[in-house]
């Protein structure tokens, strides 16, 4: 489990790095020029100094972490920003606490029904728990990789991608929008938690048929709009009919058999369900003759 640590400032253990330095450079001085033996014990214990010092120091940027280790065991984090003096001993793992595109690759997988579609999303995490990145995977980069692509394929084979084979389906892939986005959040974060990852947003940026059915599903939905329009426009024509009818009646403009009632609904319907204008015809005669 992480836990937080604050060790100690680093800025007088820079002060002693520079003085242990300084004394260096003048026991070289001494020793080589003046041939003074004496400052030789002096010269080692400032090397060491200096190599306890210079070890132990680390600098934590903004939105970075530490994870320290001591000869196998986990001391603790660094969350905290700034120059730190840690035991010299300690092992330090540099992990970034900002967030992270996750762009998918393309993906060809089936959906619910079995049609063959291209799926990618875009995913956006950053690390929650650094103990777990650190030590609970062997690489967190590459297992939020393979587990976002994952959950986006079992989110594919999990719904249809539209409604036309599927009618009574409470939800599908192409008009889900924010549901569908919002199952695929909760997936990535239940497969990622193991990592310490924290999934911040997840978003669909391609959804399509597979190439080798593309033109088939487009003609079918073509298809089937046509045929919604022409539902529509027939439903109005016999609103419309049934109106002309009723007003004629009402006002005694024209007695009408039904006869003269059947051409008279027939050529109504022809005029207004047909693609191209009508053309007028003068009728000299009589319906009869």
């Amino acid at each position: 489990m992480e836990k937080i640590i604050k060790p100690t400032s680093g800025y007088l253990a820079l002060g002693i790095l520079f003085l242990s330095l300084l004394g260096i450079i003048f026991s070289f001085i001494q020793i080589g020029s003046h041939g003074q033996i004496g400052y030789v014990p002096v010269l080692v214990i400032l090397f060491i100094v200096f190599i306890v010092i210079i070890k132990g120091l680390i600098i934590v940027n903004p939105n970075h972490s530490r994870v320290l280790n001591l000869f196998g065991k986990y001391v603790g984090t660094i969350k905290a920003n700034g120059l730190f003096f840690i035991n010299p001993f300690y092992t330090a793992q540099k992990i970034s606490l900002r967030s992270e595109n996750l762009q998918g690759q393309t993906l060809k997988v089936n959906d619910k029904l079995g049609n063959p579609i291209e799926i990618a999303a875009v995913i956006v995490w950053k690390i929650g728990d650094t103990y777990k990145a650190a030590y609970e995977v062997q690489s967190y980069m590459d297992y939020v990789r393979v587990q976002s692509e994952a959950a986006v394929r079992h989110l594919a084979v999990s719904f249809a991608y539209d409604s036309f084979e599927d009618e009574n389906a409470d939800l599908t892939l192409r008009d889900g929008g924010e549901d569908v986005n919002k199952i695929l959040e909760s997936e990535l974060s239940a497969r990622l938690s193991k990592a310490g990852v924290v999934v911040e947003e997840a978003r669909i940026t391609h959804l399509a048929y597979a190439p080798e059915i593309a033109g088939a599903m487009l003609q079918r939905q073509q298809a089937s709009a046509i045929v919604a329009a022409r539902a529509k426009i027939v439903e109005g024509a016999v609103g419309m009919v049934e109106m002309a009818l009723q007003k004629l009646s009402d006002k005694n403009i024209v007695e009408l058999d039904d006869e003269r009632k059947a051409a008279m609904v027939s050529n109504l319907m022809v005029v207004l369900c047909g693609e191209k204008a009508a053309q007028p015809i003068v009728n000299a005669g009589t319906l009869y003759n």
